[in-house]
C-alpha cells in the first residue's frame, strides 16, 4: 500500500429529497441542478445509500468496496477493530422545507431494539420499522448560512406558560397535570399525551393553536407556527416550537445534536455529521410513521437550557475543533491555512468550503479540489500540508 495514492478526490451522491433547496447547493458551490431538482444533501462517505466514489487505477471504485479491501490500513486499525467501517456519514444539507422532528436512540437502546425488531422478522426496508441498524445516532451541524432550528425541550415553566396562554379546552387538564408536576415524568406524560391527540380533537386543538398563532403572528414563533402549518396542515407537530428551543444559527455556528433529544431542522444550509446510522424516531411534522410508545421510551424530557445550545470550539492556530462527546466522529474547521500540516490517525475526509484546497503530501503527492468538492485521506497517509485561501472542514474520527 506503501505506493498508493494518498488523496482521492470524491464524487458524490447528491439526494434530492422532497424538503431540499433548488438553489443553494449551486450558490455556494456552484454546482449545477439543469433539472431544478431539490438538492438536499450531498453525502460523503461509506453508507450504503449513498456511496461515494472514487478513482482507484484508473476505474470508478465505491469508497466502501475500497475500504473493504483493507480496513485496517485504509481506515485505521483501532477504528477498524471498533466499527468496522468508516464510523461517520458527512453530509451538507439544504433545506428549503422543515424536515420532520426527530429523537435518535441511543447506543444501548438502539441495541435493543434492533436485536427485537430482527427477532420479529420486520423487514428492515417497513415502513414501521424503527430501528435499521443496531447504532446510535449523534449529529453536529456547522450552519453555512442562516440556519434555524429546533433542539431539546424549554425550560418547564416556559412550556406550561406558552400552553396556558393558549388556552385550549381540550388539553386543559393535560396542561394543568404539567404545571402541577414539572419535572421529567411531567413532562414526559404530557409530551405522550399531546403526541398522541387523535380525530376530532386533535384537529380542534390544532385550529386554536393556529387562531392563536394568527392573532400573534408579529411574534416570531408563531410566525414560525403559521410557516410549519403551511408546511404540514393539520400536524400535531405544530405546537413542537411551544415545547422545544427554537434558533437560528448564523454562519460560523455549530450545534451538537446527542441521542435521545427531540429536534429539527427546520431551514438553511449547513454541514453535517453524524455516525453511521439510520435510526429515527419521529416525534411530528411529517407523513411518516409515528411509534409514540416506543419514541417517548427512547426521549430524555429534560430542559436543555439555551445558552447551552452553541457548540463552542476550541481554537488553535486557526483551527477550530468541536468537542464532540462520543468517538464515531470528530470536526474541525480550518480558515485560510497555508501549509497547515495535518497527521492522519484515521481516514479523513475534507470538504472545500468557499475556496479551492490544495493537499499536499511529504513524498510530493498533491492534490487541489475546488470549493464544494471532497478529498479522501486513508490513515495510511501520515502527515501531509493544506493550503487554502478560505475554509475548509475536515471529517475525521
Amino acid at each position: 500500500m506503501t505506493s498508493s495514492p494518498r488523496f482521492y478526490r470524491m464524487h458524490n451522491v447528491i439526494q434530492d429529497y422532497a424538503w431540499g433547496s433548488t438553489t443553494s447547493i449551486g450558490q455556494l458551490f456552484g454546482i449545477e441542478n439543469p433539472e431544478g431538482k431539490p438538492q438536499a444533501e450531498i453525502w460523503m462517505g461509506a453508507h450504503q445509500n449513498g456511496c461515494s466514489q472514487i478513482e482507484v487505477d484508473g476505474k470508478p471504485t465505491l469508497l466502501s468496496e475500497f475500504i473493504d479491501a483493507d480496513k485496517a490500513t485504509l481506515i485505521g486499525a483501532e477504528t477498524a477493530a471498533t466499527f468496522g467501517e468508516l464510523p461517520y456519514l458527512f453530509k451538507v444539507l439544504a433545506a428549503e422545507k422543515a424536515l420532520s422532528i426527530q429523537v435518535h436512540p441511543s447506543k444501548a437502546q438502539a441495541e435493543v431494539g434492533f436485536a427485537k425488531e430482527e427477532e420479529l422478522g420486520v423487514p428492515r426496508t417497513a415502513g414501521n420499522r424503527n430501528y435499521k441498524d443496531p447504532n446510535h445516532k449523534p449529529e453536529l451541524v456547522y450552519a453555512l448560512t442562516p440556519y434555524q432550528a429546533m433542539n431539546g425541550f424549554r425550560e418547564f415553566s416556559d412550556i406550561v406558560s406558552f400552553f396556558r396562554a393558549l388556552e385550549i379546552e381540550e388539553i386543559h387538564v393535560l396542561v394543568e397535570a404539567l404545571e402541577a408536576s414539572q419535572n421529567e415524568q411531567g413532562l414526559e406524560r404530557f409530551f405522550e399525551a399531546m403526541l398522541s391527540l387523535k380525530g376530532e380533537v386533535k384537529e380542534s386543538c390544532v385550529a386554536k393553536l393556529l387562531a392563536f398563532a394568527k392573532s400573534h403572528k408579529d411574534d416570531q414563533l408563531f410566525a414560525l407556527i403559521l410557516d410549519l402549518a403551511e408546511q404540514y396542515p393539520g400536524d400535531i407537530g405544530l405546537f413542537a416550537p411551544l415545547m422545544l428551543n427554537t434558533l437560528t444559527l448564523q454562519p460560523g455556528e455549530a450545534m451538537f445534536l446527542d441521542a435521545c433529544t427531540p429536534h429539527a431542522y427546520i431551514k438553511g444550509t449547513g454541514l453535517e455529521i453524524m455516525a453511521n446510522s439510520d435510526n429515527v424516531l419521529r416525534a411530528g411534522l411529517t407523513p411518516k410513521y409515528m411509534d409514540v410508545p416506543e419514541l417517548v421510551s427512547c426521549t430524555r424530557c429534560q430542559p436543555m437550557p439555551f445558552d447551552t445550545l452553541l457548540l463552542a470550539p476550541q481554537v488553535e492556530s486557526g483551527a477550530l475543533h468541536y468537542p464532540i462527546p462520543v468517538p464515531d466522529f470528530k470536526f474541525s474547521v480550518y480558515q485560510q491555512a497555508n501549509n497547515a500540516e495535518l497527521q492522519t490517525n484515521s481516514a479523513e475526509i475534507l470538504l472545500a468550503v468557499d475556496a479551492p484546497l490544495t493537499v499536499t503530501h511529504t513524498d510530493g503527492e498533491t492534490l487541489t479540489i475546488a470549493k464544494g468538492e471532497s478529498v479522501f485521506i486513508p490513515a495510511n497517509a501520515g502527515t501531509y500540508l493544506a493550503t487554502s485561501e478560505g475554509k475548509f472542514a475536515r471529517a475525521y474520527n
